[in-house]
C-alpha cells in the first residue's frame, strides 16, 4: 500500500487571500493564481515517493456562481503545472448533506481506494480546520499552514510555511519506512 499527501486547493495550491475568517476563491480562470511557493516542497515530496493528491470543496458550482467549465480549466492548469497525481472535488453545498464534502471523508476514501493508499501513512496539508478534522477521522496526520482558518479543533501540527511542512513530512515518512511509528509528529 502506498502513502500520499492530500493537499487543499484554495490557500495552499493556489493563492486565495484570507479576509478575517473568509477566504476569497477564484470564480474564473483569469482569477486563478497557482501558488509558485509550492513547487519546491511538492518536488521533494514526490521524490520521496509520496503521491500528491488535491482534495477540494468547490460549492460555487452548486450555488451557481462558478461554472463547471471554469473549474475544470482551473484544475487542468493546476494538475499540469504542479504535476499532481490526482484531484478529487466535492461541488456540493453544505445543505446537500453529502459524504464527500470536507470535513466528511468521502473524497479521501475514494482516493484511497483508487490509489491503494494506507491512510495511516498519509498526510493532509491545509490551512483549514475542516481538513484537519477529516485527517483525524481517517487516521492521517494533519499539518496546517498558520492561518486564521486553522480553527480551535483537532490538528497534529501547525507550521509557518510549506517548506517546514514538507521537511516534517519527509522526516515522518522516513521514520515510517524504517519501521518507526508514523505518528511521531513532534519529531
Amino acid at each position: 500500500m502506498r502513502a500520499a499527501v492530500f493537499l487543499e486547493r484554495d490557500g495552499i495550491l493556489n493563492l486565495a487571500p484570507v479576509q478575517g475568517r473568509n477566504q476569497s476563491v477564484p470564480r474564473a480562470l483569469s482569477d486563478f493564481q497557482i501558488n509558485r511557493a509550492v513547487l519546491a516542497p511538492l518536488n521533494l515530496l514526490r521524490e520521496a515517493g509520496l503521491l500528491l493528491i488535491a482534495v477540494t470543496n468547490q460549492p460555487g458550482v452548486s450555488r451557481g456562481y462558478l461554472s463547471r467549465r471554469e473549474l475544470d480549466l482551473m484544475h487542468l492548469q493546476l494538475m499540469k503545472q504542479l504535476k499532481l497525481d490526482d484531484l478529487f472535488m466535492c461541488t456540493h453545498d453544505e445543505m446537500d448533506c453529502c459524504n464527500c464534502r470536507k470535513p466528511d471523508i468521502g473524497l479521501f476514501r475514494e482516493a484511497a481506494f483508487k490509489h491503494k493508499l494506507d491512510l495511516d501513512r498519509c498526510f493532509v496539508i491545509s490551512d483549514k480546520a475542516a481538513d484537519a478534522q477529516a485527517a483525524h477521522s481517517l487516521g492521517c496526520i494533519s499539518l496546517l499552514v498558520q492561518s486564521p482558518l486553522n480553527g480551535d479543533g483537532h490538528h497534529d501540527c501547525i507550521l509557518p510555511d510549506l517548506d517546514s511542512i514538507a521537511q516534517r513530512i519527509l522526516r515522518i515518512h522516513a521514520q515510517a519506512k524504517s519501521g518507526y511509528m508514523a505518528h511521531a509528529v513532534a519529531a
